[in-house]
């Protein structure tokens, strides 16, 4: 048999082995009572696990090796973390254990007690040649409860290793929500093409000015866009000639420094979809939506929230321009369903959980997942994929998990990590 240490980890865990007349390697009589605690840190395999052998019950630890000598290999004998082991736990008992202290520990032989279908089955999973993903022969025939489950387990560790990037920026903007909000609305107003320059805008522009002149949108468009590096050049169109002067005003008085005009990107991007546009679009929304944050935490229904983006309206200039002093065909270039829906997602549904991660509030947390179930689901490679192999999904709950589960499972074969992958090697 070929598998690695995690597979006999598995194996012994689930208790998924021959377990008629167990014997230690010393003929005595072994009735495991608990397996222990899985332990993914240093230290023995497994905790708190209960054994009888003979007469004696025995409480401690558990190592789990594929051979009795890996004992020695890895360093354990000079280790007093292991003192306290009650059991070795081997595929092939080829060296007896004895400790530093002359403690003779008791070993399991694990050799002749693995069904040949359940490694098989692993095997399959692990070795296959599959195109997609490790399970994509039997994912079909594990049971919507168990998918949905552990989908759920999936989007929340996506999430919570998501909020640890918003509680490092809290911590960098001094614990201020409103301004961390602001920074990552703006990275993805960005839409993932113009993230970092959008990013760099907002750091480089506080929303503390941006407050001082919230009654005045020429100021908030003028500091906006030069901000962003598109009022350097001279301009010929009244529009921006205006904004231009404002920004020289008061690039002075806050000693602004613009970021690069070359960071924004055009080139394979439709006209809609142009930063000038993003630009105007995010320099309407901070006009209207003052305290965005704290508005966020008070409404309570998804249609609120979209209200917040799809009532904003662009300065009239750019119904006919997508960029400065180039007229073309009149359109409306407020913000779109489906940008919203993107927005919603990635930043809305974001701080909610992180709010309430970091205070302890579970409600914030429930209304994040409730606000990722009304939004649909995503239309990406992965999901295309999912629903090839009849991994049906509606929402953005759906679709966000399955990329947790095909980046940071699939992609690396953690089979036995993994809900759905446990049920496909338990199958009978």
């Amino acid at each position: 048999m070929l598998f690695p240490e995690d597979f006999l980890h598995y194996v012994w865990k689930f208790r998924l082995f021959d377990r008629a007349d167990l014997q230690t390697k010393d003929a005595e009589e072994l009735e495991i009572l608990s397996a222990g605690q899985h332990n993914s840190d240093s230290g023995p395999d497994f905790s708190n696990a209960r054994i009888r052998i003979g007469d004696t019950v025995w409480a401690g630890n558990v190592e789990v090796h594929l051979s009795s000598s890996d004992w020695l290999k890895h360093g354990h004998t000079t280790d007093n973390a292991y003192n306290n082991v009650i059991l070795h736990v081997v595929y092939r008992d080829d060296e007896p254990l004895i400790l530093s202290n002359g403690r003779h520990v008791p070993t399991l032989e694990l050799q002749n007690r693995i069904p040949d279908d359940l490694y098989n089955r692993y095997h399959n999973l692990i070795f296959g040649n599959q195109t997609i993903i490790p399970c994509e022969a039997s994912i079909g025939s594990v049971d919507s409860l168990t998918l949905h489950n552990w989908l759920t387990r999936v989007l929340v560790e996506r999430l919570e290793k998501r909020t640890a990037a918003v509680i490092s920026a809290l911590n960098k903007n001094r614990g201020d929500w409103e301004e961390t909000f602001y920074q990552f609305l703006a990275a993805n107003f960005g839409f993932k093409t113009n993230a970092l320059p959008f990013e760099l805008l907002a750091k480089s522009l506080p929303q503390a000015i941006l407050a001082k002149h919230k009654n005045n949108s020429m100021q908030i468009e003028a500091l906006i866009f030069g901000q962003a590096g598109f009022l350097k050049d001279d301009v010929v169109d009244e529009y921006p000639r205006k904004l231009k002067k404002e920004y020289e005003f008061l690039q002075k008085k806050y000693q602004l420094t613009p970021i690069e005009n070359h960071l924004w990107k055009f080139m394979r991007l439709r006209p809609q979809n142009f930063p000038t546009i993003r630009l105007a679009q995010f320099a309407a929304l901070v006009v209207n939506s003052n305290h965005l944050f704290s508005k966020l935490l008070e409404i309570r229904d998804v249609k609120g929230l979209r209200d917040l983006f799809t009532d904003i309206k662009v300065n009239h200039y750019w119904e006919n321009h997508y960029r400065f002093d180039a007229v073309s065909a009149p359109s409306s270039k407020n913000l779109g369903a489906a940008s919203i829906d993107v927005l919603l997602l990635n930043t809305l549904a974001l701080f909610l959980f992180s709010y309430g991660k970091h205070n302890q509030q579970q409600h914030y947390i429930n209304r994040s997942l409730q606000l990722l179930e009304y939004l649909p689901g995503e239309n990406n490679k992965i999901v295309e994929d999912f629903a090839n192999l009849g991994v049906k999904i509606k929402t953005a709950f759906e679709s966000q998990a399955l990329l947790e589960l095909k980046n940071c499972y699939c992609n690396y074969k953690k089979c036995l990590h993994c809900g759905v992958g446990n049920k496909i090697l338990k199958l009978a």
